[in-house]
This record gives structure tokens, C-alpha cells and sequence, in this order.
């Protein structure tokens, strides 16, 4: 495994560890600012090579806080290694997440964030969007770093494969492939009005959790994704 570090926006990186058994890149998104945020944490055995990429950029003590979408492995398993090694940090999560799993799973409190919630980070700031179910998961939601106009996808266009670090063409294809091949959006009559209400953003780079960065026009990318989902719900919920 190799872990690279590449600037994606302004003081935004994106530390990427492609896993060939998984056929997929692994990313971090670290955010450089006053208060810097680290979003998603990685597995806790990507935590070495992660945990030295990060410290290449900036100390690990200095990191204030910790966030994630949703609950699984890749989004929060080394959670209580960023804890330890960063003493100052807290996990921000939604609300949701803190009720039902984080505020048990983390060694220190967690801070809830409802939809909405902006965190300052001093010279940027994030705000966090909730998204429940979309792509999937009760506690789902995404942050937008309002400075940059970057938004912190999750899982919404998760591709496989290994390629380069940031592109500018559209991420829709490699998406719909992963999508057939793994299922992993849920479908329901709100689902695409959620990725809709994201393009209202109208985002100029798209941090995925697993591919490239894409820069360039996220508003369309999104709309274009909405469209997706809005075809394959219907088909899903159209009786046999």
C-alpha cells in the first residue's frame, strides 16, 4: 500500500491509500487552517501510514477536530487513535451518529452537529449538511468548506480503481459503475431532492472518499447524479 498526499483546493489535502485487495482508494481529507479538520479517520490499521502522511503537513497535536459522514470502519475505525494522538481534538459528528453509536464508541465526547452547524476553523470554515440515508446510513452527512467551495463527498460517487489524484472531466461514469456493481445508495423517494439540495451549493471540487478530487463544475456533477438516482428509485419502487 502507498499513501500519497495531494493539495486538492487551498490548504485542502487529500491523503489517499489505494488497497488492491479492496480495488479501491481509501481517503482522508485534511482541512489546514487555524483548527485544522481531519474528515474520515481511516481503518485503525491505515492509522501508521495515514496518521505519518498527516503529520507531513502539519503536527498531529495540533488537529482540533476529527469528523466523518457516517459509522463504519472506513469513516471513523482509527477515531480513538486521532483522540489519543491529538489531545486537543473533538469528534464532530450529526447528532444521529453521537445518539446512536458515537457518544459510546469515542474516548472523549463528541460534539453533535445538527444540519446546517458551521464549525469555525479560524481562516476557513465547514458546514455540515445532513443527508440522512443518502448515500446510506441513518446518520449520514457531508461538509462543506465554505471558503474554497469544496465539498466533503463521503461515499456520493465512490469509484474503484486507482487514478490520479485530482481530475476535471465528470465523475459520473466511473460512479454509475461502482454503483451497479456494489448497490450501495439507497434508493428512496428522497434521495435524489437530498443530492439535489447539495448542488445548491454549487461546489468547484468534489473530495471524494473514494477516487479522484474532481474540480470543476460540482453543481452540474451533482445535478447529473440527482438525475441517476431519481431514474433508478423509479424503476425500484415501479411495480412488477
Amino acid at each position: 500500500m502507498n499513501t500519497t498526499t495531494t493539495e486538492i483546493a487551498d490548504n485542502i489535502f487529500r491523503i489517499s491509500t489505494f488497497i488492491p485487495d479492496a480495488g479501491m482508494s481509501f481517503n482522508q481529507i485534511l482541512v489546514k487552517a487555524d483548527e485544522p479538520l481531519l474528515f474520515h479517520t481511516g481503518m485503525r490499521a491505515l492509522f501508521p501510514p495515514v496518521s505519518d502522511a498527516v503529520s507531513r503537513v502539519l503536527p498531529l497535536a495540533s488537529l482540533r477536530w476529527i469528523s466523518f459522514g457516517h459509522v463504519e470502519a472506513d469513516e471513523c475505525g482509527a477515531m480513538n487513535h486521532w483522540l489519543e494522538a491529538a489531545p486537543d481534538a473533538r469528534v464532530a459528528c450529526s447528532g444521529v451518529g453521537c445518539m446512536v453509536s458515537i457518544n459510546d464508541l469515542a474516548d472523549r465526547p463528541p460534539h453533535p452537529l445538527d444540519d446546517g452547524d458551521v464549525i469555525d476553523l479560524g481562516d476557513k470554515q465547514v458546514r455540515y449538511v445532513a443527508t440522512p440515508h443518502v448515500p446510506h446510513g441513518w446518520e449520514a452527512g457531508v461538509l462543506f468548506e465554505e471558503t474554497t467551495s469544496t465539498l466533503l463527498c463521503g461515499d456520493l460517487f465512490t469509484q474503484t480503481g486507482d487514478g490520479p489524484a485530482i481530475r476535471h472531466d465528470s465523475p459520473m461514469e466511473p460512479a454509475i459503475v461502482a454503483e451497479d456493481l456494489f448497490g450501495y445508495s439507497t434508493l428512496a423517494p428522497a434521495t435524489a431532492p437530498t443530492v439535489e439540495r447539495l448542488a445548491d451549493l454549487a461546489p468547484t471540487t468534489l473530495a471524494l472518499m473514494h477516487g479522484a478530487a474532481y474540480a470543476g463544475d460540482g453543481e452540474q456533477w451533482l445535478r447529473d447524479l440527482a438525475a441517476n438516482y431519481r431514474q433508478r428509485t423509479d424503476t425500484a419502487l415501479t411495480p412488477a
